[in-house]
């Protein structure tokens, strides 16, 4: 007998990992943890996800391809943006945490490490193409507001840091 656990697990799952985040296409919703739960109820699937931050503009972006994802597997959906408690980037999977770093998005650091970072203090951000954590902040924020900007000294390449956020 399949549970309805089981069940989410086995159909709902696969089907919101195929949906990407639309600022960092090689990370699915799941990788990125916005994902807080997708049940079945009375044929309607009821999906609650939580933005990377407040005012995130991709969240109208992801409801309407979660919507999708599900209309093509057959379900109708009702997609809810939860807010509290904020996400954090201790929900990026390990998965996605390697998927950024392929990606050549530095994965965000613990908080303290983090902020040191941000503040010049230590050279901790390792460059995703070369290794190297001899790298710079050159601004505090990159390509989205998540993210800040940095220069590998080494290998001179510039690379996106994913912020630590709790």
């Amino acid at each position: 007998m399949v549970t309805e656990k089981q069940h989410i697990d086995q159909i709902l799952i696969p089907i919101l990992e195929q949906v990407s985040d639309p600022e960092i296409p090689v990370l699915s919703i799941m990788d990125m943890g916005v994902v807080r739960s997708a049940v079945i109820q009375n044929n309607v699937v009821k999906v609650q996800i939580t933005p990377t931050y407040s005012g995130c503009p991709a969240m109208d972006v992801i409801g309407d391809d979660i919507k999708v994802a599900l209309k093509k597997a057959g379900y109708h959906s009702e997609i809810e943006l939860i807010l509290a408690p904020a996400w954090t980037t201790d929900w990026i999977t390990p998965r996605g945490r390697k998927a950024l770093e392929e990606y050549g998005i530095a994965a965000p650091l613990s908080p303290e490490a983090d902020k040191e970072a941000l503040l010049g203090n230590k050279k901790i951000v390792a460059c995703p193409q070369c290794g190297s954590t001899n790298t710079r902040l050159v601004s505090q924020f990159g390509s989205t507001a998540c993210k800040a900007q940095f220069q590998c000294e080494d290998c001179q390449e510039p690379f996106d840091y994913f912020k630590c956020l709790k």
